[in-house]
């Protein structure tokens, strides 16, 4: 076992979490405008190459949690960040369909890369580190720092792209790769978070020990669910305020800024605050809160803004702390339930909620709302229900003591845990 005085770098690793998520945010707006403004491919096959691109890092997950549990994560995350520098590099080269393509696979299996190992990096972190925060409270951290990054690095690209000019968009290029080297410049240098358990595991791979875990196996079936609905502020509620209200898009945006600020300064103290309940109530609670934005959403009508404006803003609240209390708590209780030597792979495979929901939501929310404005609304409100029954059954698997949303050991001894 690794003595956990040699953790170090918690506070560096944080803001280059920050780093890196602003080289996200720079580039998030420009996916497919910058190559229609930079080269003549037509924006339909651009469309196929972007997504094919994206395809190919399917199996990503699988071979990052081998390697993580072999290697460690930390050096996952800086080469997943150093791949994304060199491919945002190499965005202001190319101008043919093979080169974008070969640009984009470099970014996307980056990108890939760094989602399957970073939670596991952050959990070994807390595992060894000795500043006394628990699993929960890191993923809270890294969740702010990420929204603090995304919205930093969205509203310089906002001012940035006012001029329209060529170079300015070549100048985000440039920036987020920039970002992305410096942060793995930081952690590489400065952040260690050694693995207090080997990753050998039991025979072959280790991922037949995963298939045969039927509750984790459903919680991450359950959490794909969730991770839909918590990428719905961003991807529907614009489409759904603008064209099934007929509002502002000035109030669309105005949502959007409001819950990035939010999170990025409430996600850790809210956590804190939820230190002793059980992970799998916090779940079954950030449901709730999901399902009645949702039916919130459903009853609003167009022409009638004395209540529209209100009731998107509560509903907005409610989406904001469901999701403060599910990203940082089902991360916890994913690690908590993975055996520690196999921690990278388990958690490399949880990630497939995440990625499973991203392909679903755009055709689940379009092909609803084409019917309806109200019906995706309505259905997702529904299946959030049934994500509420579903964890309600999981829990006599998932309840431990570890299992509970944890806090310093000073918090822990002041309360007991509370149902």
């Amino acid at each position: 076992m690794t003595d956990s005085a040699s953790a170090r770098g918690g506070g560096v690793l944080m803001g280059a979490l920050v780093v890196d998520s602003v080289g996200n945010g720079l580039f998030l707006p420009l996916s497919l405008v910058f190559f229609t403004r930079l080269t003549d491919v037509p924006l339909g096959l651009l469309g196929v190459l972007l997504s094919t691109a994206n395809a190919i890092t399917l199996p990503v997950p699988v071979w990052a949690g081998v390697l993580a549990d072999r290697l460690g994560a930390l050096p996952l995350v800086v080469a997943a960040q150093l791949m994304q520098a060199v491919g945002y590099l190499a965005y202001t080269r190319v101008d043919h369909p093979v080169g974008i393509f070969l640009a984009a696979a470099l970014v996307a299996v980056g990108v890939r890369f760094f989602w399957s190992s970073i939670f596991t990096a952050v959990a070994d972190y807390a595992d060894a580190g000795v500043s006394g925060r628990s699993p929960d409270s890191w993923f809270a951290w890294a969740s702010m720092a990420r929204t603090a990054g995304l919205g930093v690095g969205g509203l310089i690209t906002g001012a940035v792209m006012a001029d329209g000019h060529a170079a300015a968009y070549r100048g985000v290029a440039y920036g987020a790769a920039g970002c992305f080297a410096a942060a793995a410049a930081a952690i590489a240098v400065f952040v260690r978070a050694p693995r207090l358990h080997g990753g050998t595991g039991p025979g072959g791979t280790g991922y037949g020990t995963i298939l045969r875990d039927r509750p984790f196996l459903a919680l991450t079936g359950v959490n794909t669910v969730l991770a839909m609905t918590s990428m719905m502020l961003a991807l529907a509620t614009p489409t759904f305020v603008i064209t099934g209200l007929r509002g502002p898009s000035w109030l669309a945006s105005a949502l959007l800024v409001g819950n990035f600020v939010l999170v990025s300064v409430t996600a850790a103290p809210v956590v804190e605050r939820l230190a002793g309940h059980r992970r799998t109530r916090v779940l079954v609670a950030a449901a709730a809160l999901w399902a009645l934005w949702s039916f919130l959403l459903s009853g609003l009508v167009p022409g009638r803004p004395a209540l529209v404006i209100p009731v998107l803003i509560g509903a907005t609240l409610l989406f904001t702390l469901a999701e403060v209390m599910h990203a940082p708590v089902s991360m916890a209780l994913a690690t908590a339930i993975s055996p520690a030597e196999l921690r990278g792979r388990y958690l490399a495979a949880f990630q497939y909620s995440f990625t499973i929901a991203g392909i679903i939501a755009p055709a689940f929310f379009t092909r609803l709302f084409g019917v309806h404005r109200a019906l995706p609304w309505v259905a997702l409100g529904a299946i959030d229900c049934l994500a509420i029954v579903a964890v309600r059954l999981l829990e006599p698997s998932l309840m431990t003591a570890e299992r509970r949303v944890a806090a310093a050991p000073a918090a822990q001894s002041a309360e007991s845990p509370r149902r």
